[in-house]
């Protein structure tokens, strides 16, 4: 406990001084000069689809706040793209996608993308941030589009790995809500490319090494009795998973419970956190809940898996 308790003072030493920086140190969406963006699809946009309306912010005054601040709902994606945010100060090699949520229909970019960019820098971790397609671009198998990009991205990093100074075998996704759902898909949907291959990117494993999974969506059916997901396949390979979600989510606890269940019975190694109260869409920002805690017990499962090096008793 007093481990933990340490890691939390941490934490919140490191959220006070990032809300003591100025503005324009504060990560902001469209990204800030200077930082590499990269198209997902030089050669043309697989399975492409017109969006209907020019991509941007669709956020409207009706939309809640979440922690006392307002949440931008950018939409209408159709040229995807993939933002480098490098590690503050030391680097540990570490490389994770994130996939922000937002039902398929548009991206959290700010609460689920750039905030926790921020966060993974200040923790050393290199952050691929994925701008990937919406509206109607997922679930796999109603739309692919979703998955294409997170395949195609997560080859990207790993061509990359020597550029971007990462350990292509510590690469990881972090998907919330929709997102999360997008990162069990495809943490079990890895073999073969759902889209023709299209440069030396598209030869390397897209497997993520690990995957942080916050309340997500999609993988236990509630029409169905909450019966699991077919298409989201565990077995063996499928990467360890660390799985946040509150029992009073109304996008259900049981899509973290069935994820659980079904990496135990594969032998996969994984870690549950499982609260009463949270709702759903909370990101990182911190609140009087202890669910807004689970930055520190995600980090500190890295230490756990080897993923980080482990902590000093």
């Amino acid at each position: 406990m007093k481990k933990i308790a340490g890691l939390f003072a941490v934490w919140m030493g490191l959220a006070a001084c990032a809300g003591a920086q100025n503005a324009a140190q504060t990560y902001v969406w469209p990204p800030a000069p200077g930082l590499l963006t990269l198209r997902l699809w030089p050669n043309g946009v697989p399975d492409a689809k017109p969006a209907p309306g020019p991509e941007g912010d669709l956020t409207t005054p009706k939309d809640a706040l979440i922690a006392g601040k307002p949440l931008l709902h950018w939409g209408n994606v159709t040229n995807p793209t993939l933002t480098i945010y490098p590690p503050q100060g030391n680097n540990t090699g570490v490389a994770i996608v994130v996939f922000p949520g937002g039902g398929y229909h548009i991206l959290a970019i700010d609460l689920e993308g750039t905030e926790v960019c921020q966060w993974l820098n200040q923790a050393g971790i290199t952050c691929a941030l994925l701008k990937y397609r919406v509206p109607d671009s997922g679930p796999y198998p109603t739309s692919s589009a979703a998955l294409q990009d997170a395949q195609r991205a997560v080859g990207l990093v790993r061509e990359h790995a020597a550029d971007w100074h990462i350990d292509p075998k510590r690469t990881g996704v972090l998907g919330f809500s929709a997102g999360g759902h997008l990162a069990a898909a495809l943490s079990t949907l890895y073999t073969n490319r759902m889209y023709a291959p299209v440069d030396a990117a598209d030869a390397l494993s897209c497997r993520p090494d690990f995957a942080i999974i916050i309340y997500p969506g999609y993988i236990a059916l509630a029409d169905k009795g909450f019966e699991p997901n077919s298409f989201i396949q565990v077995n063996a390979q499928t990467p360890p998973a660390f799985l946040v979600q509150a029992e009073d989510d109304p996008v259900h606890v049981e899509n973290s419970i069935v994820y659980f269940m079904e990496l135990k019975n594969a032998g996969v190694p994984a870690e549950m956190h499982l609260y009463a109260q949270g709702g759903h869409g909370y990101g990182l920002r911190p609140t009087a809940l202890p669910i807004t805690h689970w930055p520190v017990l995600a980090i500190e499962w890295l230490h756990t898996i080897n993923v980080l090096p482990a902590t000093t008793k």
